[in-house]
């Protein structure tokens, strides 16, 4: 996967590019001389700037944010040194996975050739992943090139840390995306002239990138495709197909899901309701929006607030009948409710807790008198003999047993003190006294 929602994977140090490829694939940079807004870490002399050019020997993880040049500065490194070069992504690859290439890796140092090991979103490699990468880094028959968008401090083991340069790239500065842009419009390997783009239209195109040069390129490219002349009219138009290509290429598409649920389940609205808004821009499916909501409902609010739930529902119908862009206000308004409303799991580990006991052979004989007593010789057998109706009882509630014999007196659902639960609480424990209230 990629390090950010425009860094493509690096599957080998010289990639296959052809004229259908992205445009940020297609302009990525072929030397140092092209690389921009690193100042910092390509200084003469400095340890990065030896990586690329050949002469330096140790691992490096490369920090910052989506579409600061992680990738394509572990590209550089492998082509520059003429190294063999092997890609991981942290979200499909496992132990197994690993120990393969390092194994590799050895074979082919016996004859000669070290190899480049990239990384790409290393922060989530378990503990056990990055363990198994230890004794090839420390004994050198990988070279490590890590990218993570998240602090390694808190995210790689201490021991991979000691043993590799932590190098943290800072995001794109105006004049650096601005130079990008022009490279892509007139360079062979991008637009090459062939299009059109006001000045306004470029400027608009920087401030759009926020720091990514890859999401201004992608913009550019989409825009382009629009005719030969690209003016700011044109840029807006094409917004929106272009934050889909932006949000769907590489894993950002899950992590604003996730980061949308766990802001409502954290009870963060403003949180909550930003990424609504960049699933919306981005162009999801409003339907998936809402079928989250409908879980989430019943798994983080449950019976804390028992209207979450049909509002969760009513927005998914409301979804359907009228679709977007209407029904942006409806997922705004189930997800302002869902992320106030007060919180609790107490359905979600009761259920947990109830299946678990039947998995582990908890799931007896159902009491006679609750058996169904609709056939004939069901009275003969015992069945429905005894049981006693509720809505005979003044109070509707009677002493009775209803679980079977080895469950008697197991508490499944535990109420919090959260928003209805409270009330709930209280009254459950009156229902369970009198239901389990032995009959003399």
């Amino acid at each position: 996967m990629s390090d950010g929602l425009f860094d493509d994977p690096v599957p080998e140090p010289n990639p296959g590019v052809t004229a259908s490829s992205p445009l940020a694939v297609r302009m990525r940079p072929a030397g140092l001389d092209e690389v921009v807004g690193q100042d910092h870490l390509l200084k003469q002399g400095s340890p990065l700037r030896r990586l690329v050019e050949g002469s330096g020997a140790a691992s490096v993880i490369l920090y910052g944010p989506p579409g600061t040049g992680k990738t394509t500065l572990a590209s550089l490194i492998s082509g520059a040194t003429g190294r063999r070069f092997e890609a991981l992504s942290a979200l499909t690859a496992g132990v197994k996975e690993v120990r393969a290439v390092v194994e590799q890796a050895r074979v082919a140092l016996l004859r000669g050739q070290q190899t480049v090991l990239f990384i790409d979103e290393v922060h989530r490699f378990s503990k056990t992943q990055q363990d198994a990468l230890l004794a090839a880094v420390e004994n050198r028959i990988v070279l490590l090139v890590a990218a993570t968008t998240e602090n390694p401090s808190f995210s790689v083991v201490a021991p991979l840390l000691s043993r590799s340069l932590i190098l943290q790239l800072q995001p794109l500065g105006a004049d650096a995306v601005r130079s990008v842009v022009r490279r892509a419009i007139a360079d062979s390997r991008g637009l090459g002239g062939r299009v059109a783009v006001d000045e306004d239209a470029v400027e608009l195109l920087v401030s759009l990138a926020a720091g990514d040069a890859r999401r201004a390129l992608t913009a550019l490219e989409v825009a382009s495709e629009a005719g030969d002349h690209v003016t700011v009219e044109v840029i807006e138009q094409s917004l929106d197909k272009a934050a889909v290509r932006y949000d769907r290429d590489g894993d950002q598409h899950y992590d604003v899901v996730s980061a949308f649920i766990k802001s409502i389940r954290g009870s963060d609205v403003d949180a909550a309701l930003h990424y609504l808004a960049r699933m919306l821009t981005a162009g999801e499916d409003p339907r998936f929006i809402a079928r989250r909501l409908m879980i989430l409902a019943s798994e983080d609010v449950g019976m804390a607030d028992p209207t979450a739930l049909p509002t969760a529902v009513a927005a998914a119908q409301t979804v359907q009948l009228i679709g977007l862009p209407e029904a942006q206000l409806t997922l705004a308004h189930a997800t302002v409710h869902l992320a106030s409303a007060p919180k609790s799991n107490a359905v979600t580990t009761a259920l947990a807790a109830a299946m678990g006991d039947i998995r582990a052979g908890k799931a007896g004989l159902v009491p006679p008198h609750l058996r169904d007593g609709h056939y004939s010789g069901a009275a003969k057998l015992g069945n429905a003999q005894g049981y006693s109706y509720p809505h005979d009882d003044p109070d509707g509630v009677v002493a009775q047993q209803y679980p079977p014999t080895e469950l008697v007196g197991v508490d499944y659902y535990r109420p919090t003190t959260h928003g209805a639960e409270r009330e709930i609480g209280g009254r459950l424990d009156k229902l369970r006294a009198i239901i389990r209230r032995r009959r003399g």
